[in-house]
């Protein structure tokens, strides 16, 4: 028994449904790897570039209590460089001298020195502490980063000047300001020493690695891309389903591989502040501190993980229901009598929808599609969502779908009624 060749035509097509199911492929995972890339690049780029973004990304590290510890400190080291209580009794002393006081009480006051040092550093301790947690500290913070926003970028990429500064793989607090303001409390408090207070070395170091200069090579190359990649992973990924011999499976496929991708940077992002906490260098001075810049700084590409993980699960969950399962159709299905016994129902009582239920039942796929396409844009246009974005959105489309489901039942059950009465 011969067998017959296959033609050159279905040749030619088997080899085209197995390059599209290739390509598709290829796409598809391509996309699944760039979608948490692509939200780092959003978060590197609005950070650095979006001023309101960057302030108030950083207004809160003016009232951790973290930061506010490590600058009391500091700005107490930075008095106590030139006030000590030998320099404060001899001032003293020779005043009192001057006033007509006698010799040996000069003596005993300068013989006090020593024990004035603990009351002098607790004196601008106290002081320090007051300032840092007054208003006048925010807005010192506020306003100096809303003038250099591009502080951040700084951090990652080096360049700019900021409150918050980068060199030589340490990251940096400038604290000047505040010593000023600390300095001139001092000295309407009578501690006229203080006024002596250097302008020197008032750097916090908050963050130190060796491995910044790469991190900030990384991160200049991550803001470049970082208005064009979001787009190109979109637009690959629909490619790649497109081109999918079963779209449904290949969304469903997509979208979970996507939200897989972005938990295993979320958990990457856990374990690395774990181990940077646990190996800090010698050259921070604050480790509470460093957990809060690292933190603040994250903070919103941790919620951008989170808010594209929650939408791969809804989307992928959506594809699914809408799929030819027993499952979705046993589910559709009750849906459908459900909204056919209130059609019925409302029937009863009188509301009728008319000519705009029997429509609504002749359109109701393309209805559908246009509903989905409008909570997509709101979604794509939305300025960075979260996963109560996701929620709400969420919560509209179901209205919507249960609204044309009611008119299409309405539709359905109304037209005999309407013809039975016309005789």
């Amino acid at each position: 028994m011969s067998t017959q060749p296959e033609s050159p035509g279905r040749t030619g097509s088997r080899a085209g449904r197995i390059a599209r199911s290739t390509v598709s492929a290829v796409l598809i995972t391509l996309t699944c790897v760039l979608v948490p890339v692509s939200l780092i690049t959003v978060w590197v780029h609005d950070i650095a570039l979006d001023t309101d973004r960057y302030v108030s990304t950083v207004a809160p590290l003016a009232t951790d209590p973290a930061i506010e510890a490590a600058a009391v400190r500091r700005i107490t080291q930075a008095a106590d460089v030139r006030v000590d209580g030998t320099e404060v009794t001899s001032d003293i002393a020779a005043w009192m001298q001057s006033q007509g006081l006698p010799p040996k009480a000069g003596v005993a006051i300068r013989s006090l020195g020593p024990q004035l040092d603990s009351a002098i550093d607790q004196t601008v301790t106290k002081v320090a502490t007051r300032f840092v947690g007054s208003d006048r500290f925010e807005k010192i913070w506020t306003r100096a980063n809303r003038r250099a926003h591009s502080a951040v970028v700084h951090a990652l990429t080096g360049q700019g000047r900021g409150a918050v500064g980068v060199g030589g793989g340490t990251v940096t607090l400038d604290v000047g300001t505040a010593v000023d303001q600390v300095r001139q409390d001092l000295v309407d408090a009578g501690l006229s020493p203080a006024a002596k207070i250097p302008d020197v070395d008032r750097q916090l170091v908050l963050f130190q690695s060796d491995q910044l200069k790469k991190i900030r090579s990384g991160a200049h190359l991550l803001d470049v891309v970082g208005n064009w990649l979001p787009v190109l992973t979109a637009l690959l990924g629909a490619i790649g389903v497109l081109l999918a011999r079963r779209r449904r499976r290949a969304l469903v496929t997509t979208a979970l591989c996507a939200a897989a991708a972005c938990l295993v940077i979320a958990v990457v992002l856990v374990v690395a502040r774990r181990y940077y906490l646990d190996h800090l260098p010698a050259q921070v001075q604050s480790p509470a501190a460093a957990a809060a810049v690292f933190d603040t700084l994250l903070r919103f590409l941790r919620v951008s993980l989170r808010t594209t993980m929650v939408l791969g699960v809804v989307v992928a969950l959506g594809a699914y229901l809408s799929g030819a399962g027993r499952l979705p159709r046993a589910l559709r299905g009750a849906a459908d009598r459900t909204a056919d016994s209130a059609a019925r129902w409302s029937g009863g009582h009188g509301v009728r929808t008319g000519r705009t239920g029997t429509w609504v039942e002749a359109h109701r796929r393309w209805l559908t599609i246009g509903v989905l396409l409008v909570v997509a844009l709101v979604f794509a246009l939305w300025n960075h969502p979260t996963v109560l974005t996701v929620l709400l959105l969420v919560i509209v489309l179901l209205v919507a779908l249960a609204v044309l489901a009611l008119l299409a039942a309405d539709g359905r059950n109304g037209e005999p009624a309407e013809h039975t009465a016309e005789p």
